[in-house]
């Protein structure tokens, strides 16, 4: 099975110390965020869980613990976007991300690591022209570490509208510019770009509109096929078809408080979360309460064994 870590929050960054120790026990406890007293635990064990797939802003703090990691098959989307400190007040600087990235990609692999440009907005201080003269600094910069740049043009979230109320969605006319131009970019430096949750409008154009984070994307890091269970994957806007399903992290606990973010209500309330943080409770956030109800989740590896693929 696949172990997400990204969809909520930024672990590799705030909470590495804590992932260690789960590892290192074997198991994580996962609140429901729709219905608290309800826990899943789920094991940590190589033996059930195939690979972890990560999306973060910083791995750097991850990469002198990657022997933690060896026994997984591992997917890293890393985010890198070219924003000022007033939209990403404590994501670090991007020279220093890039850099992370790069040896990031030496240890995993360029088939385990993917470049996220993720969500384009526009405005008067950011550009279309801006948008894509940043992109090819970065794709030049990262060429030859990843394959993949997945982009994606901002949504307007109940928690973006609230904590970033000025911006407005991305015209037709720019996502079609935009796209155009980033698929040439990525040309010139051997990465696809890979829309997400866009529909199929720059598929022409020489886009994979198959999704990001798909059951080949992680086939495609562990050489192997998966039999993954017949599921619902995600379907946000209808568009999207990745595969998420399990996520062991925490709403409104990513201390990176970027103005775009889906997973924050405020500020506030993260920085409170962040101080029930124990790295050493089987939660992320606080620990057990009255009333808890822990349900054991059915887990099994979906590695087949009689098949494999050969990408060398």
């Amino acid at each position: 099975m696949i172990i997400q870590t990204g969809m909520r929050t930024d672990i590799p960054a705030f909470y590495h110390e804590w992932l260690l120790n789960r590892i290192n026990d074997g198991f994580v406890l996962v609140r429901n965020p729709y219905n608290p007293s309800s826990v899943t635990r789920y094991s940590l064990s190589p033996n059930v869980v195939d690979l972890i797939a990560f999306c973060t802003k910083n791995p750097e703090p991850m990469l002198s613990h990657m022997d933690a990691l060896q026994p997984y098959g591992q997917y890293w989307f890393v985010t890198i976007t070219p924003y000022g400190k007033e939209i990403e007040p404590n994501v670090p600087d991007k020279e220093n991300v890039i850099a992370s990235f790069k040896r990031l990609s030496e240890i995993v692999g360029v088939d385990s690591v993917g470049w996220r440009y993720d969500p384009i907005f526009i405005n008067s201080d950011y550009s279309v022209e801006w948008h894509i003269a940043e992109f090819e600094k970065m794709a030049e910069m990262l060429s030859g570490y990843t394959t993949t740049c997945v982009i994606s043009f901002i949504d307007i979230y109940k928690k973006v509208k609230r904590n970033f109320p000025e911006i407005g969605e991305v015209v037709g006319t720019d996502r079609l510019k935009l796209g155009k131009e980033f698929i040439q970019i990525g040309a010139r430096y051997g990465m696809t770009i890979r829309p997400c949750a866009e529909g199929n409008e720059l598929e022409p154009y020489g886009a994979d509109c198959a999704g990001c984070m798909t059951v080949s994307t992680f086939e495609t890091a562990l050489h192997s096929h998966l039999d993954v269970p017949k599921r619902k994957t995600n379907q946000r806007n209808g568009q999207c078809a990745c595969l998420l399903g399990v996520d062991i992290g925490a709403y409104d606990t990513c201390g990176h408080l970027c103005k775009y973010c889906y997973a924050n209500t405020n500020a506030s309330l993260v920085k409170e979360n962040m101080k029930k943080h124990n790295p050493q409770s089987p939660f992320l956030l606080g620990g057990s309460m009255p009333g808890d109800v822990i349900h054991e989740a059915v887990q099994k590896s979906w590695i087949d064994g009689q098949m494999r693929f050969d990408f060398e």
